[in-house]
């Protein structure tokens, strides 16, 4: 996996998603919790318009879940994902995979290709 990211966050990260998304546990919880993330966000976000403290602890929880679940089944994955560099990073990463790679992977198609292949193979 090159961890180089030459090209920036977004190339480095389509780049190295397939290979560590196929099994579909992993696919099948990020199809859960990356909805569950961005409705996080945007449950922090709009705390001030609405007025309702109560959102902003939600949307983080929400956040973190999601964050924790996936970590979790990366674990099966055969390929594991680069580590992070940093606090920084994880936070980089998890936002842009989120909002802008996970669903870029469901709409070209790679998800659909990836759970037919039907991944259920664990890393040693």
């Amino acid at each position: 996996m090159d961890i180089t990211r030459e090209e920036g966050l977004l190339a480095w990260q389509w780049l190295n998603y397939s290979p560590t998304h196929r099994a579909r546990h992993n696919l099948l919880v990020h199809a859960v919790t990356a909805p569950l993330f961005i409705l996080g966000t945007c449950a922090v976000l709009l705390t001030p318009l609405a007025g309702a403290m109560w959102l902003a602890p939600c949307g983080l929880g929400a956040i973190l879940a999601a964050a924790a679940l996936q970590r979790k089944t990366h674990r099966g994955e055969r390929i594991a994902p680069a580590p992070f560099r940093g606090p920084g990073d994880v936070v980089a990463r998890l936002f842009v995979e989120q909002w802008v790679t996970f669903p870029r992977y469901v709409l070209s198609g790679e998800f659909a290709r990836a759970w037919r292949a039907g991944s259920t193979n664990k890393r040693s």
